[in-house]
């Protein structure tokens, strides 16, 4: 599993690093930064929330 981010969408209001901080990270400057594209097993539930979790409809999984 791989998250793919679209950085046009992306605002950086960080929900997906508050639901999994160990993939996702806003930077000082305010642009998300995916830490793993490819998703740990260990964090595929916390990582898969946060994708649902976007209200910009930024992210998205790829298989």
């Amino acid at each position: 599993m791989r998250v793919v981010l679209d950085r046009a969408k992306c605002t950086g209001i960080g929900i997906c690093e508050a639901l999994a901080p160990s993939v996702f990270e806003v930077d000082d400057n305010g642009e998300l930064v995916v830490l793993s594209p490819d998703v740990p097993e260990d964090a595929r539930d916390e990582v898969a929330e946060a994708v649902e979790g976007c209200p910009t409809m930024a992210l998205r999984l790829q298989l």
